[in-house]
């Protein structure tokens, strides 16, 4: 693979896990509940990157 090559499903996992930890904060300014909703789905995907081999 090239420098270019495809993200792992590690990393695609990771980067989600970000953006879903961002949207969380910034729901949490405004909204408590979604906040927690997207704290939640982040924790998911935290934990599918834990089982990764």
């Amino acid at each position: 693979m090239g420098l270019f090559g495809k993200k792992s499903e590690k990393e695609k996992l990771q980067k989600q896990y970000e953006k879903l930890m961002k949207q969380s904060f910034e729901l949490s300014k405004s909204n408590r509940q979604a906040s927690d909703q997207k704290a939640a789905e982040a924790e998911e995907i935290i934990k599918k990157i834990e089982r990764l081999p």
